[in-house]
């Protein structure tokens, strides 16, 4: 089905692909495994959805990185593409969720169309790594370990021509914009204390037409071509995941949110916060965990600390004012809890004898008492 049609592409999708043709010869830059790098000659760009996100081992999928060509050379004869001419991207999340934005300026026309899914393998450049490659051959570095499902893919078209260098260059600027998407919603790493700046899997496909006009040379934020790739994919990668994954500013307003990248989840958070509460307490908290872990200014007060957390760990701030800073904020969000704003120098006192740090353990411990503190004194 022909889902849009821009200058010098249409758009379809069919079952669990979508794929751009090109009706006019463009230049292509992919991380497509067969026909990735940099191409003059393909016919198209198409994404397609080769497994389900959680719990499906098909054994297909045991092909594709022994044998990555098989793997694109039966996807494209089931949907009538031409393999030698068709640069493939592949994901678990679904083709009905795909996203697609335009912006233009000038004349300069650039789309995007991304698919994504973040709820499993979202990382951290720079987080541990579990795969190490030698002599084309995948090996674990941890053991046996779960296939990361979770990926964002996006198809990038520019309705001019670049030069060779400004086709990477727009490689760099399509990442920042999916980072700063990921960043704007708050996503979690799955493999560290860091905030998300994309997957382990991610994937992109960028085509400029061939115009043969003088090509454009920068795709950098400074320019327009710039701009529009950071709106477009940003925007795509947004809308993408608040579809597969129901991820919105919204459901991001939550206290354990902001918390889970250090290890806490729902279940201990309110085991360890219960904890400190006595019986009759503990059970009216925990029966009204969910308004209370999305109050906004509870929210707000948890997510300074985390911030404040996070910049003791990158040396912005000295770790030798933690104490002050922690049981300043820490005050803060009791306050948030209890109401009772005019307590914060008692909060601020009783807190600065507990154990802080930035260790992940003691980091939430700390935060779970705050909660605590504030919860306790609210219908005093």
């Amino acid at each position: 089905m022909l889902i849009g049609k821009f200058d010098g592409i249409e758009i379809h999708r069919k079952e669990k692909i979508i794929y751009v043709n090109f009706l006019v010869q463009h230049r292509v830059i992919s991380t497509c495994s067969v026909s990735g790098g940099l191409r003059d000659d393909l016919e198209g760009i198409a994404n397609h959805q080769l497994c389900e996100p959680l719990g499906h081992n098909r054994k297909a999928l045991l092909s594709i990185d022994k044998s990555p060509f098989a793997y694109l050379k039966s996807v494209c004869e089931k949907y009538g593409l031409n393999p030698q001419k068709t640069a493939l991207l592949g994901t678990a999340a679904n083709m009905n969720y795909a996203a697609i934005e335009s912006q233009e300026y000038r004349g300069l026309q650039v789309v995007a169309i991304s698919t994504g899914g973040v709820e499993t393998n979202a990382g951290r450049a720079g987080d541990p790594a579990n795969l190490y490659e030698k002599d084309g051959t995948f090996m674990s570095t941890q053991g046996q370990v779960d296939e990361p499902r979770g990926t964002i893919n996006t198809i990038l078209i520019i309705n001019k021509e670049l030069t060779h260098g400004a086709m990477v260059r727009s490689i760099v600027t399509a990442s920042e914009a999916k980072a700063a998407a990921l960043q704007e919603l708050d996503v979690n790493s799955r493999y560290s204390c860091g905030q998300a700046t994309g997957t382990g899997t991610d994937q992109v496909g960028i085509a400029s037409r061939l115009t043969g006009e003088i090509p454009l040379t920068g795709a950098g934020k400074h320019t327009k071509l710039g701009e529009l790739i950071g709106v477009t994919v940003k925007k795509s990668v947004k809308n993408t995941l608040a579809l597969q994954d129901s991820l919105t500013p919204q459901s991001q307003r939550s206290a354990t949110i902001c918390l889970e990248r250090f290890g806490i989840d729902k279940k201990s958070m309110k085991e360890q916060i219960c904890s400190y509460l006595n019986k009759e307490v503990s059970k009216l908290f925990e029966k009204n965990f969910v308004p209370i872990n999305r109050d906004s200014v509870t929210v707000a007060a948890t997510s300074a600390l985390v911030h404040l957390r996070d910049k003791i760990e990158w040396g912005i701030l000295p770790e030798n004012c933690l104490p002050e800073i922690f049981s300043s904020y820490g005050a803060q969000l009791s306050a948030s809890i209890s109401g009772k704003f005019e307590r914060i120098d008692h909060y601020r006192e009783a807190l600065s004898r507990e154990q802080m740090g930035i260790c992940n353990h003691t980091f939430t411990n700390f935060i779970c008492k705050s909660f605590a503190l504030g919860f306790n004194e609210k219908w005093e």
